[in-house]
């Protein structure tokens, strides 16, 4: 073979690696960044300050119950002869006070608390909603970052079979056909490179919009983590997403709050009463003239259809908050058990690519590459070589993506930290 082609033909076989150029900055993505990005996350996130204000403004309104109610004063005077004004008093003052009787105070307390409560659960709901996000967007532009990398080196690849194919045309050694089929080979891949470069900008602006920064921030090359170990459905499993879901949490919280306004109404029909004085004085000289000691009740048996009613409501919509926990967590052991099946099948699908058909698509092309620049294969073959190896490549980090953005969701419905929280737990046998 010609020694100018058999070098061309070398380093053509060498220039197709495995890896990227190493990127001047890189993060990996291990549960540590991650957790110190989502830190910034909560700290700088609006919907999350927004969450925490209301938690906040439940929490004064817990503060704000009164077990006695603002007392009632009274003044005025009484219009009549001189005579009945000096016997009887003509300027007339008192006070009236609501009793805090039947437990009503307690009852609207324990409300607020509920209240409290729920949205304390929210705020941790979306916290964790938010977190899983952000790890889905760090994954999903770790991908782009590796498609962008895959695509400059194919275009350099392609940059220099172009050069070798027209140093051949040029000797008679390959077609004109061969020449103008790679010519369009790489305008396409620098096209697609330009596309895959736009979404990485965008990716990135979805996470300068989660983390709240400058929309157009940089942000260094992301690397996907090796590939994680296996997750298994496990009644160990089970257990804790039934206790510490973040979303179960938000309505058994939400159960007990429809359960304690039940509570309230019952109590509702109940009548008020009202304890109240009164006194008289004379104008004329200010003497004391009576007093009256006063008690007062409300009237709601008139209304008794109407409090039935109310109860009938508070209990259909406490029964309706009970229904639809109870469904959440059977959707929930659904939810769990599908994703472990995509993380396991994720996991198989990257360690395939990653141990047999990464390399055995790279021998692939070398051999197809080593043949044609001999004279004694196809081009087509170098080619149909090239796509396959390009596309086992991006499989490999497309499974790799896949695998950790399932877990990320699996940490949501486990409500627990973070991936190291979920390898510590303990591994019982498939069921």
């Amino acid at each position: 073979m010609n020694p100018t082609l058999r070098a061309w033909s070398a380093w053509l076989l060498l220039s197709l690696g495995l890896t990227a150029e190493p990127a001047p900055e890189v993060l990996q993505l291990n549960p540590a960044a991650v957790n110190r990005l989502s830190e910034e996350l909560r700290a700088a996130h609006p919907a999350l300050q927004a969450a925490r204000a209301q938690a906040d403004a439940a929490r004064a309104e817990v503060a704000g119950v009164r077990t006695w109610a603002d007392p009632m004063l009274k003044l005025g005077g009484m219009f009549a002869e001189d005579k009945m004004r000096a016997e009887e008093g003509d300027l007339v003052y008192g006070i009236e006070q609501k009793l805090p009787l039947f437990g009503r105070p307690r009852l609207t307390r324990e409300i607020a608390q509920a209240d409290l409560a729920t949205e304390e659960a929210s705020v941790e709901y979306l916290w964790q909603t938010l977190r899983r996000d952000l790890a889905q967007a760090l994954f999903r532009t770790a991908l782009v970052h590796r498609k962008v990398a895959i695509g400059q080196e194919d275009l350099a690849w392609l940059g220099r079979m172009v050069q070798l194919t027209e140093q051949r045309y040029r000797t008679g050694e390959s077609t004109l056909v061969d020449l103008l089929r790679l010519q369009n080979e790489h305008q396409i891949r620098a096209d697609r490179l330009r596309t895959d470069q736009r979404q990485l900008e965008h990716e990135q602006l979805i996470l300068n919009r989660l983390l709240n920064r400058e929309l157009t921030a940089p942000w260094p090359a992301l690397e996907l983590p090796a590939i994680a170990g296996p997750v298994r459905y496990t009644a160990e499993l089970v257990d804790i997403a039934l206790r510490f879901e973040p979303g179960l949490r938000v309505r058994r919280h939400a159960v007990q709050q429809a359960e304690a306004r039940a509570q309230f109404v019952r109590r509702e029909r109940l009548p008020d009463l009202y304890l109240g004085a009164q006194g008289r004085n004379y104008s004329g000289n200010g003497d004391f003239r009576q007093a009256e000691v006063m008690l007062g009740f409300s009237f709601p048996w008139g209304n008794a259809a109407k409090y039935r009613a109310d109860r009938e409501r508070s209990r259909a919509r406490t029964l309706s908050a009970e229904q639809e926990t109870a469904d959440y967590a059977l959707e929930l052991q659904e939810e769990l058990h599908l994703l472990t099946v995509r993380i396991d099948a994720a996991r198989r699908e990257a360690l395939l690519y990653q141990d047999e058909i990464v390399p055995r698509s790279e021998r692939a092309l070398e051999s197809a590459l080593a043949a044609w620049t001999a004279n004694r294969g196809l081009f087509l073959d170098v080619l149909d070589a090239r796509r396959l190896l390009l596309e086992a490549r991006l499989m490999q980090v497309r499974a790799v993506t896949e695998q950790y953005d399932r877990l990320y969701e699996l940490v949501l419905c486990c409500g627990i930290g973070d991936l190291e929280a979920l390898e510590m737990l303990d591994s019982a046998p498939d069921p």
